[in-house]
């Protein structure tokens, strides 16, 4: 670990208080509250990252989704069977509230499907709580599904339960290595098999699939074209991406989920938006529910997760919570997403300029004196018909030697995130690059004009991009050198034309 990294825990993101956080498991609100649950790893050694086993399900609710208290572990590790057999590890699953007592433990009883670890078998455990998710009681016939090919050690995990109105049952999506499966079940606690998704059998390898969703929202705000959409994290490396979240619109009947392209699209461009949870407020009414959901993710990777520069005691940390829709781009159903409006309330506006110019020389721009941990960038650019320049950049956390550069180059029609020279992480592996790491990522971003709005969220270590109202997202870690504040804003060559930019730091 560098010297100059610091201590610098985030200010608005979910992290733990100590240890390793990784997975979110999708919230619901109950009891007048929000309930989030993360896997947590009270064993993670940070002298020997691979070392360190074991995780369970950590509890923090919410009045808004931004500010989160702390509830502890819910769902311990390695608890016995009342005959003693230890199933293992608490890993990712769903909690759902049984609102009609399908499963016969009580009226809104929460009940979670997870998966448990022993001796790398993956099984499905149920555990339910009558105390709106405080605590949970193990469900005696644990495993509810065994592994069916234990001797294999086969990829089993993963589950998301979600009540289908339409068929009247729960509908289960469990990843299964390249592919997903699909189970249904009237209880909770008997399932059956149903179909299997699979993008491998037409030659799209995303390796080992985790994490599915599966979940409907309405086309451009339209209740007549209301879509079925299969997530799941995977390896972009087909599609010279990180691993993230992939989607497919199209169509599920209640056993099978048929996709308009077997190609998939991703939720965000970045390096580190993976695990990704969504889910609805269940006090709308049901067209707000199909009208937008939300959406939280894991801000790291698998490719680098264990070896970064980490430091205070705390590994690991969520993204923004996002607002995702599905619109109409170009001809093409795409999900956009931005936070949610109660990060407002997180920044007071501190300065602004606009009808200023951009150069290659930072100090064209006339930007307002700037400096902190966190804060937000909004900014409009454009190149008007007597600009000559190519690419907007905004360089964040820079000390004159390093800093991350986000920004829009107006010919390949692309945003980008740079964080190859970020300080700390850029140190720390250069003597074994992390080619995953210091990758430069992009995504496709036609403009129907020639201006782009580029939001930058930063925390201390992470930066999340929001390009033309979230049609396009970018998000990664960052490792920046202690009292790397500066932010600047230029061009790649030429001039652009800087229509307005405000800067907001972190209310006191």
């Amino acid at each position: 670990m560098s010297a100059t990294a610091g201590d610098t825990r985030p200010s608005y993101h979910i992290t733990p208080e100590s240890n390793w956080l990784s997975d979110p498991q999708r919230p619901f609100f109950l009891g007048g509250e929000w309930h989030l649950y993360y896997l947590y790893n009270s064993d993670f050694d940070f002298t020997n990252p691979t070392g360190g086993g074991g995780t369970e399900w950590f509890h923090v609710t919410s009045q808004d989704m931004v500010s989160w208290v702390p509830q502890g572990v819910v769902i311990e590790k390695y608890q016995p069977r009342p005959d003693g057999v230890v199933l293992g590890d608490i890993e990712t699953g769903s909690a759902v509230i049984d609102t009609e007592n399908t499963a016969g433990f009580g009226e809104n009883a929460v009940v979670a499907i997870l998966t448990q670890m022993q001796d790398g078998i993956q099984q499905q455990s149920l555990f339910y709580s009558m105390d709106n998710g405080y605590s949970f009681t193990p469900y005696p016939g644990n495993p509810i599904m065994p592994n069916p090919d234990a001797a294999a050690k086969l990829a089993f995990r993963d589950p998301k339960v979600i009540w289908d109105a339409t068929s009247n049952q729960w509908v289960m999506a469990l990843s299964e290595a390249t592919k997903i499966t699909f189970y249904t079940s009237t209880n909770l606690t008997t399932w059956s098999y149903e179909s299997t998704f699979s993008p491998l059998d037409s030659g799209i390898d995303l390796g080992t699939l985790e994490c599915p969703d599966l979940y409907q929202l309405d086309v451009d705000g339209d209740t007549t074209k209301r879509t079925w959409v299969l997530a799941t994290s995977a390896n972009g490396y087909l599609y010279n991406r990180a691993t993230g979240t992939a989607y497919w619109t199209g169509a599920w009947d209640g056993s099978t989920f048929s996709a308009s392209d077997i190609n998939p699209q991703w939720m965000d461009d970045g390096s580190d938006f993976y695990a990704t949870v969504t889910w609805t407020d269940s006090r709308f009414t049901e067209d707000e529910m199909y009208a937008a959901r939300y959406a939280i993710g894991w801000t790291n990777n698998w490719d680098y997760a264990k070896e970064l520069p980490y430091y205070g005691g705390w590994a690991g940390q969520l993204s923004l919570v996002r607002e995702i829709r599905l619109k109409t781009i170009d001809g093409v159903v795409t999900m956009v997403g931005e936070p949610i409006s109660p990060y407002t309330n997180v920044f007071n506006t501190s300065s602004s300029a606009n009808g200023t110019t951009i150069t290659t020389d930072s100090t064209t721009a006339s930007l307002p004196e700037m400096a902190g941990g966190a804060y937000v960038i909004h900014a409009v650019v454009s190149k008007n018909d007597d600009d000559d320049g190519d690419e907007v950049r905004i360089r964040i956390k820079g000390d004159g030697t390093y800093g991350t550069t986000l920004g829009y180059n107006f010919i390949t029609s692309q945003a980008f995130f740079r964080r190859d020279n970020d300080g700390v992480a850029a140190d720390s592996m250069a003597t074994a690059p992390n080619e995953a790491y210091d990758a430069a990522r992009a995504g496709s971003v036609p403009l129907p004009a020639n201006t782009v709005t580029l939001s930058v969220y930063v925390d201390w270590n992470s930066a999340e991009a929001f390009v033309n109202d979230g049609g396009r997202t970018l998000s990664g870690l960052i490792y920046p050198n202690l009292g790397a504040e500066t932010i600047e804003m230029v061009s790649g060559s030429g001039q652009l034309s800087l229509d307005s930019f405000t800067y907001a730091g972190i209310s006191v």
